[in-house]
């Protein structure tokens, strides 16, 4: 990540949100624009001033993090947003996936995993933590798969799914599966078309949706 970012970070506590700037205090390429208490302040600012990143909480007063971010993508989806939080329920994640949010890690993380999921989402990718993916693994065994959904989908094509949501880039999944770079992303681009999904966010939710993560 070489360019300057512009961040945005809405938070209700600031000792948090000064907590985050301390720790990426060195990272001089990582320019905080603005700090926001609750979703309309940031909102307000973001519709105003150029943006590459939003990180926020969940629950705020008045608009939250989900519905900030609902908005974000449906007005201006170029923005990215991280979702930093202590919520690991299975259902707040799922309404995350829904918003099409680029990540999601819990506020126990620490500078370096921070550090991976902004740099990740920044290279058009996301970023769910593992123990957010485990999370929602587990909560999708106890619903039943959808068989015409697995049917569907070549035995290659559920392989490159499952390594595509669990972060792995083109080239990565080409060496681990012993194809072409060129290959995958004609697989990926079947699987978007099988799966009627648009974004590698929604690719995750139609994973976890479909139970197609075991």
């Amino acid at each position: 990540m070489d360019k300057e970012l512009k961040i945005v970070i809405a938070d209700d506590h600031q000792m948090f949100i000064d907590g985050v700037r301390s720790l990426l205090k060195k990272e001089t390429q990582l320019n905080f624009v603005h700090e926001a208490l609750n979703g309309e302040d940031a909102l307000s600012y973001i519709r105003k001033n150029e943006v590459n990143l939003l990180i926020t909480d969940i629950s705020m007063p008045g608009m939250t993090g989900t519905e900030l971010t609902k908005i974000i993508k449906k007005e201006m989806p170029d923005i990215k947003v991280l979702v930093l939080t202590m919520f690991n329920d299975p259902a707040i994640v799922n309404d995350i996936l829904q918003s099409e949010a680029e990540g999601y890690i819990l506020k126990n993380t620490g500078k370096q995993e921070l550090l991976s999921a902004i740099n990740k989402i920044m290279d058009d990718g996301t970023y769910y933590s593992n123990e957010v993916m485990n999370l929602m693994l587990k909560h999708n065994k106890k619903k039943n798969s959808i068989a015409e959904t697995k049917d569907q989908l070549t035995t290659r094509e559920l392989e490159i799914l499952k390594l595509v949501c669990e972060e792995f880039t083109t080239a990565d999944i080409a060496e681990k599966l012993f194809i072409s770079p060129r290959t995958v992303e004609t697989h990926r681009k079947n699987i978007i078309e099988k799966t009627k999904t648009k974004t590698i966010v929604g690719l995750i939710k139609y994973a976890f949706e479909h139970n197609l993560m075991g």
